[in-house]
């Protein structure tokens, strides 16, 4: 989260985009890539890409080739098995082998987690067809892919937790660029998570969020005054809300978690722009609360001089206090929808 990737890169490397589209049952099982033909073109594609085209592929052949070889030797069960992995298993460890060697130095969390869902669902195919020839390598597959998907996870938690605010450049209470990737991010792992759930997967990226709640408090302790500090947390929590609901569930714990701190955050903030030109007037009206619920409505009329004095105060200054709160509130929060809510509130 904190590396800075180039321009070209830095869209797919947190942010799913478009690469999600490969997981749809259109381009799941569309054509395959030709090499030759994909070579004479300038278009590049994403590991993703090659990984579901070549695997399509071995689904396919595979498929068909222990078809035939069940029918042309009458063999069944675990004959046919063995018959199919003496001719299938040199390309099958080729297959393990160079994946290794890219999945060993891959840091594109996002590339392994399709990769993993492509083979569930390819699994999934395979079962349904009823052919069990590729069972063990796609178990083989999720083997190699799993540990280092969660590796990657537990190295951008552990990058959160240790990093300093004072070292990252000067304050600004807009949304930071660490939290929008982290949204971008946790809303592209939890829109894929969706069909085939994990819950260790689950689990880290509670792990994330909670390492992301405290990064953001800690940014926010950063800056002098309260003021700055909810402005600043607010921005952050409602960018993230905004990027995580165009995906996530609405009920999903990410989503729960920041619209429970974004209301809590501008309740405060609220009570804050109130309480220098309204402070003496809402101080009173707690104060009455309190007592109508005591039942001393007595005690009030001892107030009276107080009250009138609140009241020529208010009737003299409001309209020009509301004018420049507003004015300030939009000038304070980068989403105009969300400044707009907190001067209705």
């Amino acid at each position: 989260f904190f590396s800075k990737p180039s321009l070209k890169s830095r869209n797919t490397i947190f942010t799913l985009g478009q690469r999600g589209a490969i997981l749809s049952p259109a381009e799941l099982e569309g054509p395959i890539l030709v090499p030759h033909t994909a070579q004479r073109g300038d278009s590049r594609y994403p590991y993703e890409m090659l990984f579901r085209s070549q695997h399509y592929a071995l689904l396919d052949n595979g498929c068909r080739e222990f078809l035939f070889l069940s029918d042309f030797f009458m063999v069944a069960g675990n004959s046919a098995l063995d018959l199919f992995n003496s001719i299938m298993g040199k390309t099958l460890s080729m297959f393990l082998k160079s994946m290794s060697t890219y999945v060993s130095d891959c840091y594109d969390s996002i590339a392994v987690f399709l990769c993993i869902h492509i083979i569930l669902r390819f699994r999934a195919i395979t079962a349904k067809r009823n052919i069990p020839a590729l069972d063990k390598y796609w178990e083989a597959v999720l083997e190699l892919l799993w540990p280092r998907f969660e590796l990657i996870l537990e190295m951008n938690i552990h990058s959160i937790r240790n990093t300093d605010p004072q070292k990252l450049g000067v304050l600004d209470t807009r949304p930071h660029y660490i939290t929008r990737r982290y949204a971008e991010f946790s809303s592209a792992i939890v829109s894929i998570n969706q069909t085939f759930p994990n819950e260790r997967t689950h689990t880290l990226l509670g792990q994330l969020l909670v390492e992301v709640e405290n990064f953001v408090l800690k940014m926010a302790a950063e800056f002098p005054s309260r003021r700055d500090q909810l402005i600043f947390l607010i921005n952050n929590y409602d960018m993230m809300l905004s990027v995580l609901m165009e995906r996530a569930a609405d009920d999903s714990k990410e989503v729960e978690g920041f619209q429970q701190l974004l209301l809590a955050r501008t309740q405060e903030f609220i009570e804050e722009i109130l309480s220098p030109p309204f402070g003496g007037m809402i101080a009173f009206v707690k104060e009455a609360e309190a007592l109508m619920e005591k039942g001393q409505l007595d005690r009030l009329k001892n107030e009276e001089a107080r009250i009138i004095q609140l009241v020529r105060g208010f009737s003299s200054t409001w309209k020009q206090s509301v004018e420049s709160m507003s004015q300030d509130v939009m000038r304070s929060f980068t989403n105009f929808k969300n400044g707009t809510s907190i001067i209705q509130v």
